[in-house]
Formats: C-alpha cells, sequence, structure tokens
C-alpha cells in the first residue's frame, strides 16, 4: 500500500495510539465538532480514516470562528487522555493532540444540514447536498464497506475460476420485460443506442465463443417506475457458465453467498440449509414467490374443509372456484378483541378484503366461524393452528388469496415479534411457469419472466402439445430474508427450440430473427448449453449492512424516487443545437 503520509499529514485521523505518545505529528481533515470549555477548545478532526481529537489553548478568535466542515491542518504532541476522557468507542479515544500550530486550508460556509449527529434530514435535501450527506459517519461507513463488498466478490469469482468481462454500455434495444432508456445517435439519423437492462446476451454470446466461465460486476440501467428496493441505475454479479444444469450454477451461489453474509455480518446466524422451494409451493405456503423463511408461520389450503360446511360465505365460494388460505397466530388466544377488530381493518384497509374470518383456539374454539363448524372441521383446523392460537382465514381467488395470504402472514410475523433481525435465511425458489396468460391478447400465452429460459421438457414435440401453461421454465430465483437477491436459469441455446418458445409467446420468426439476431445467429454455429444468474449487489448490501432504508442508501449518489439526480440537476434541457446534432425534436406533452 502506498504510504498516506505527505506534506499535509504525517498520519491519518483514525492510526494514532498510545504507542505514538510523546510524537510530533500533523494531522489533516475536516472540522467535525468543536466544544468551547473557555480555557481549552477541543475539536474533533475528521478524516476518511477516523477521529482525533485536537486541544487547542482557549481564546483564539480566529479559531473560534472556523465553522464545522472546513478542512485545517494542525501540528502539535500526541499525550495520553486523563483515565476519566479515554473514549474506548474510537481508536484514537486513548490520545489527544495538543495542538502547536494549525492552519485553514478551505473554510466551510454555513451548513445547510449537520454532517455531525444522526439527525432526521430530508431525502431530497440530503440529495442535493450530497458530497455533505456522504460525510455523516453511517453513510460514510456503508459507501466503504460497500467498496469492500465489491472486491471480495471480485477475489471469491477468480478463485472460483471465473473470468471477467466487460461488456458494452451502448447496445441495441431488445425486448426483456423493462423499458430500456434510449440515447440518440449523432452518426446515424434517426437510429437509437440503448442502455442494457443487463448484460444477458453479451454473456451468453461469450458462452458461445467458448469462454466457459463469465462474471462481471455490471451495471444495468432500467426505466422503470421507482420503489424503495429498486433504482433506474443498478449493479449486479452477473455469471454465465457452460456445460452446466441447474444445480451447478446454484452451486456457485451457495458457494458464495453465505461466506459473503459471514464475511460482512459476523454476528449473523445463517441458516445451514438452503431449500429447494418449487413456486407453486412458495405461492401456497407463503404466499409469495420470495418467501422470508426466519417466519415460521406457514400457509394452509383449508378449501376443503370448508367445502359443504354451514359457513355459507365461504362454503358457497369454494363451489364457485374460490380458494380458503389459513394463516395461523401462534400464542395469540389471549390477544383482546382490540387486537383482532385491528387485524379486520387491515385486511380491509391493505389488503382489499371485505373483513376477516378467524377462530380462537384456547381451551375451545371460538368466534363467529367455529360456530358454524362440526367439531371434525374444528379439530384439522385446531391441528394446523395449534393450541392456544389464532387461524384467520382469507377466500378470493387462488392468486389474490395467496398474496393476501403472503401479506398478513409477513405482518403476523412482524407484529409478534417471530423474525430474528439477526438471522439470514437462504432458499432457491425455482420451478416457474414459463407461460402465463396475456388479458391484453385474450388470455394467449405470454412469456411469465425470462425469454432466454429454456423449457423443462423432454422434446420440442412435448413443447408443442402441451398445454403451455403446464409448462415450467429451467429458472430459479436466490431469495434472502423476503428478498428477491438472484435470478437465474438455463438459457434456451436450440434455435430451434427457441423458435417454438417465441411462437407459443405470440412472435414470428420474423420479431425473433430481428429482436434478437445475433445470439439466434450465433446459435446456428454450435452453442453449448449453458445458463447463469445475477445477484442484486445493492440489495445485498442494504441487507447484509443494515444501513439505510433502501437501496438508494448503499449508493453513493443515487437518484430520489423520481429519478431524478438533484446534485447534478439531471434529467436537464439541453440546448436546441445539442437536440439538432442527434436530430431530435421535441414534442408537446401528451
Amino acid at each position: 500500500m502506498l504510504s498516506l503520509k505527505s506534506k499535509y499529514r504525517t498520519h491519518t485521523c483514525g492510526e494514532l495510539t498510545e504507542k505514538n505518545v510523546g510524537e510530533t505529528v500533523t494531522l489533516s481533515g475536516w472540522v467535525h465538532r468543536k466544544r468551547d470549555h473557555g480555557s481549552l477548545l477541543f475539536v474533533d478532526l475528521r478524516d476518511n480514516y477516523g477521529i482525533t481529537q485536537i486541544v487547542f489553548d482557549g481564546g483564539d478568535e480566529a479559531l473560534e470562528r472556523v465553522r464545522p466542515e472546513s478542512v485545517i491542518q494542525i501540528t502539535g504532541n500526541v499525550v495520553a487522555r486523563d483515565a476519566s476522557q479515554i473514549n474506548d468507542k474510537i481508536p484514537t479515544g486513548h490520545i489527544e493532540i495538543q495542538a502547536t500550530e494549525w492552519k485553514v486550508l478551505t473554510a466551510a460556509e454555513t451548513l445547510p444540514f449537520p454532517v455531525f449527529g444522526d439527525e432526521d434530514i430530508g431525502e431530497e435535501l440530503r440529495y442535493k447536498y450530497r458530497f455533505l450527506d456522504l460525510r455523516r459517519e453511517k453513510l460514510h461507513h456503508t459507501i466503504l464497506v460497500r467498496n469492500k463488498m465489491m472486491k471480495w466478490l471480485r477475489d471469491k469469482m477468480w478463485e472460483l475460476g471465473f473470468s471477467e468481462f466487460q461488456t458494452p454500455i451502448l447496445t441495441a434495444d431488445s425486448p426483456e420485460g423493462a423499458r430500456c432508456f434510449l440515447v440518440p445517435s449523432r452518426l446515424h439519423h434517426g437510429k437509437f443506442y440503448a442502455l442494457p437492462q443487463a448484460p444477458q446476451m453479451f454473456k451468453q454470446l461469450l458462452q458461445v465463443s467458448g469462454f466457459d466461465r463469465y462474471f462481471q460486476i455490471a451495471p444495468c440501467f432500467r426505466d422503470e417506475d421507482l420503489r424503495s428496493d429498486r433504482l433506474l441505475e443498478f449493479y449486479q454479479l452477473d455469471l454465465e457458465m457452460s456445460f452446466v444444469d441447474q444445480r451447478d450454477i446454484q452451486a456457485v451461489g451457495e458457494a458464495v453467498m453465505p461466506e459473503f453474509v459471514r464475511a460482512f455480518a459476523p454476528d449473523a446466524n445463517v441458516y445451514p440449509e438452503i431449500p429447494h422451494i418449487t413456486y407453486d409451493d412458495a405461492m401456497l405456503k407463503y404466499g409469495s414467490d420470495k418467501p422470508d423463511l426466519r417466519n415460521p408461520i406457514l400457509i394452509s389450503d383449508v378449501s376443503e374443509i370448508f367445502r359443504g360446511s354451514e359457513f355459507g360465505i365461504f362454503a358457497n365460494a369454494v363451489e364457485n372456484g374460490s380458494v380458503v388460505r389459513a394463516v395461523p397466530a401462534p400464542n395469540t388466544a389471549d390477544k383482546p378483541r382490540s387486537w383482532f377488530d385491528k387485524l379486520g381493518e387491515y385486511a380491509t384497509r391493505e389488503l382489499g378484503l371485505g373483513g376477516l374470518g378467524y377462530i380462537v383456539f384456547a381451551d375451545e374454539a371460538k368466534g363467529p366461524v367455529a360456530k358454524k363448524l362440526d367439531a371434525e372441521r374444528i379439530a384439522k383446523l385446531r391441528e394446523i393452528a395449534g393450541d392456544n392460537a389464532s387461524l384467520f382465514f382469507i377466500c378470493d381467488e387462488e392468486e389474490k388469496a395467496a398474496k393476501a395470504a403472503g401479506k398478513l402472514r409477513n405482518k403476523l410475523g412482524a407484529d409478534l415479534g417471530l423474525i430474528n433481525p439477526h438471522d439470514f435465511a437462504f432458499c432457491w425458489v425455482e420451478a416457474f411457469p414459463f407461460f402465463e396468460p396475456d388479458e391484453d391478447r385474450g388470455g394467449a400465452p405470454k412469456f411469465t419472466h425470462n425469454p432466454f429460459s429454456y423449457p423443462v421438457v423432454d422434446s420440442i414435440e412435448e413443447l408443442s402439445t402441451r398445454d403451455p401453461f403446464t409448462i415450467k421454465a429451467a429458472q430459479f430465483d436466490m431469495v434472502l430474508n423476503g428478498l428477491e437477491i438472484c435470478s437465474g436459469g438455463l438459457r434456451n441455446y436450440n434455435p430451434e427450440v427457441m423458435k417454438k418458445c417465441f411462437d407459443i409467446a405470440g412472435y414470428p420468426i420474423e420479431a425473433v430473427e430481428k429482436n434478437f439476431s445475433a445470439l439466434y445467429t450465433a446459435f446456428q454455429y454450435g452453442a453449448p448449453p449453458h445458463g447463469g444468474c445475477a445477484f442484486g449487489i445493492d440489495r445485498l448490501v442494504s441487507e447484509i449492512t443494515g444501513f439505510g432504508d433502501s437501496v438508494r442508501d448503499t449508493v453513493a449518489f443515487p437518484a430520489n424516487q423520481r429519478g431524478q439526480d438533484l446534485l447534478m440537476g439531471s434529467p436537464n434541457e439541453v440546448t436546441e443545437q445539442q437536440l439538432r446534432d442527434v436530430h431530435i425534436k421535441i414534442r408537446a406533452k401528451n
């Protein structure tokens, strides 16, 4: 490592200890905090590496006028702190510097918000002055941790035998499910580049080129509506492998992710098993394809228990095709009526349900639902709920009931304190449906997720004759604590299978040749069976470090929730000449 010493400093603000007592040192940094004790003035001096307390003789009016966040240089003697003044919270807390010389390198204006402390600052102000926001301890530390995480991931992939590649940022538009950012071409009139939603086709082409093991930490761009876990520009650990099956790809995730968590969250309890859960089971038992396995609550389908029962609302709904999902709440039999009423209000307000039926299992089954059920049905429901528990019921169309039950499960897990924030539970969700009904095309099949995935069929003939909605994709997600952190699968490398899949989804061969021309052509010259996945780095950093309420707090210079960079002022207007250069005319807003 290069020395950090220069004419501005002999040491950093984070390295001096009792071993340095008696030395004369020079430090430079930002005035983090000042404390005037009359005869003495204390300054906490901060740089990237830490904080050192500087002691000045009081009465220096020039020093007293120095504002917080001004950059100063000091020279002085290292002395040991009195025992009563030791600060064990910082590495330099056993010493201080008695300043003999000082000067201002740059003076700071009055701050728009304080850098010292944990005051809650509005997002708009923070992003406008992001360079100040990044000086705040918590965020500064998060960005440094992210830096170490990136290096760790890169080193690990090299260790596992992957080669690092870079793929183009200016590329062609392709229909991958999200909206692309377009870049007009100056040299080619009326034509556009696109920023990549992912390096999908390039990494597959690298496999066709025979490189066998690819990875990169790739920037990706999607012109989507924003939310707390989504950015317009994000990074992913992207990888692809040749001559592999699904388990080979998942083995890479299992070799990397648990160790990654332990490296950066040493106190974490990482569940030793990474279960494989089918999409259908995930939707049934957890009400989500992103299940949080820290939550022990399991959802059950109790439609048959209510079929033909005297609880007419549910019985009639089941006969008409609805389902009934049951969500248990352990150790809630002694909850007051107000607790159940609030959950009913939540179901109406947040889940869009007409109400929330439930049974309380104490010594006997209680509640309006229980009064309409015979002893045999009650016994079956008690077996699901357990003693001293409540069982909540959601009756609706299958997809709506599953999602509502999943949200209720999450709420109960949080409200009842069933989730340990120090736990990290991974799982694989797989066997996703390849096709789903397209309501805009009268229910005709469309790709559910990734059109590049391979269908789980034995032959093209089976692909042609099976009900498309029963076909599964060789696709999977890795989920951590209810967050999708990875998506991947085996790729559709066979040109004939590719044509048939796109034909089922309503794409004529001409559309395949146009939209995926490079990939389609390459596959006709010998393509290996291959597959891969991508891990979302921003979500991983957010979840593992526990810093920040959104992925934007893990990125140095994020856009706000409206996709605006308030620091640089983008998106911004450009001149008429700039528009002419790229052959663009702005139309009136529709």
